[in-house]
């Protein structure tokens, strides 16, 4: 078992590399490299404006502040009052159904002047983007993105990322989909924390930020972040959570990869998640008392770490996980040599001894999160999952995996949902499901076997913020 988060980090750091000797086939900056995580999704052209919710437009200010600056430049309120209670959305039967988008500050020097756009953070999304994704069903966007706050010291307000956002914000409103905010990076974290084994080869090493885990200053400007994130976006009538940092990763970076050795050596210290999140926590109560909070755990969120997680007594909190499961064996085999199918027989307990991989194994491994809800009464959703497009029987498993999703009550979001971007989608698409399953696809494949089964499900959706606040 202790080879599983191990693995976790090496086949994306695998992946990626592969990806980016691919890429340089066509392409000869280095940008094209950061085809890591994000998977991708559907695409965009439909639109359903007639029924989106009223317009929400937030206040910019026109200056840089610090972080303990007065914040006074909380997003207008929605003119519709709400009949909504948001925390609604989280427990009993599943019903938020949707997709992550994935973006970050563009770097001109590594990225080029066409991979990720020439806007300050990209890809970049449009309208039509949006409003493709929910006329094929889905009502909810979970926006895995770049934090507030700039990344290094002094922590300030970054004024073009909040504009990015209150932009996305307003997309999401206008294609009548719920979103949710998912922090990536923010004060002494950068999105380069996920790729850590590239630094040196394809990004310069200075761009690696890890130190919020070492730093308590850092750690204090992540909550004062959210704060002011909070103060600003509480009153949004379309966002549903808050997600406070994507995928803690302490544990990784230090080469630790079991839960109970992590705990035993660094419990209580900076490098705990578990001592952070209170913080963050009570900090958002204290300016937003309605707005869900998730939260994932160490060891990237992966549900076999879910238990280590100590709720914070907030009775408005889900706890996430991220579903890659198995990772390595199947999930995110290289496409030149898909070796493992679903269903299949093959070793997954690294004991030598082929094991049974099929709706039972996922079900069993899934049962963490039965156990966490069973003791602690609170609801768990799956704010990522996916697969490449290519693996052997994708489309059963995808099904299988859903249908316990659902079974459980889970909410959930597949990685990722791409813009209609070429530059970005044609060396990125491993897990672009609209392409379909042959590997070399570079065009939309529309319909296919992996987007059939995605749509199953997100048509079961009933729930949509044009619901509550009619335009």
């Amino acid at each position: 078992m202790e080879k599983y988060i191990c693995f976790l980090v090496i086949i994306r750091v695998i992946y990626l590399k592969q990806m980016f000797i691919n890429s340089l086939k066509t392409h000869s900056l280095l940008s094209n490299v950061l085809i890591f995580l994000i998977g991708i999704f559907l695409a965009a052209s439909c639109g359903i404006q007639d029924s989106s919710p009223a317009s929400y437009t937030p206040i910019v200010t026109s200056q840089i502040i610090t972080p303990s600056a007065q914040i006074s430049n909380t997003a207008t309120p929605n003119d519709h009052p709400s009949t909504l209670d948001k925390w609604d959305l989280w427990v009993g039967s599943t019903q938020l159904r949707g997709a992550n988008i994935w973006q970050r500050i563009v770097i001109p020097d590594l990225d080029g002047a066409e991979f990720l756009g020439s806007n300050y953070v990209g890809p970049p999304y449009t309208q039509e983007d949006f409003n493709r994704l929910a006329s094929l069903g889905a009502n909810y966007v979970n926006i895995s993105g770049p934090g507030l706050f700039t990344e290094e010291p002094p922590y300030q307000l970054d004024l073009q990322v909040q504009a990015h956002l209150d932009q996305l914000l307003n997309m999401i409103q206008k294609a009548d989909l719920f979103a949710v905010i998912t922090f990536r990076t923010g004060p002494g974290r950068s999105d380069f924390t996920f790729y850590r084994d590239g630094a040196g080869d394809w990004f310069d090493p200075g761009l690696l930020r890890e130190w919020v885990w070492t730093d308590l200053t850092a750690q204090d400007a992540w909550v004062e972040m959210w704060s002011y994130t909070a103060s600003r976006y509480q009153g949004h009538p379309v966002v549903v959570g808050y997600d406070l940092m994507c995928e803690p990763n302490a544990a990784g970076i230090h080469g630790i990869w079991e839960p109970e050795d992590f705990y035993r050596d660094y419990a209580g210290t900076t490098l705990d998640w578990n001592q952070l999140y209170p913080k963050i926590t009570l900090a958002i109560r204290e300016v937003d008392l309605e707005t869900p909070i998730l939260i994932g755990g160490m060891g990237w969120s992966s549900v076999r770490w879910l238990g280590h997680l100590e709720p914070t007594g907030d009775s408005r909190t889900v706890y996430i996980v991220h579903q890659y499961e198995p990772q390595q064996e199947y999930t995110h085999q290289e496409n030149h040599s898909p070796q493992n199918s679903y269903p299949g027989e093959f070793d997954l307990d690294w004991d030598g001894i082929p094991d049974s991989f099929n709706q039972i194994w996922l079900d069993n491994y899934l049962f963490a999160i039965d156990e966490f809800q069973d003791e602690w009464g609170m609801p768990v959703a799956v704010n990522e999952y996916g697969i490449v497009r290519w693996v052997p029987g994708g489309a059963k498993f995808l099904d299988d995996q859903l249908a316990l999703f659902e079974e459980r009550g889970l909410n959930h979001a597949i990685w990722m949902w791409d813009p209609y971007w070429e530059p970005w989608t044609s060396d990125v698409n491993a897990m672009n499901y609209r392409f379909g399953v042959k590997p070399g696809a570079k065009i939309e494949q529309m319909p296919n076997v992996l987007m059939d089964i995605i749509q199953k499900y997100w048509n079961l959706n009933t729930i949509r913020p044009s619901d509550f606040y009619p335009r």
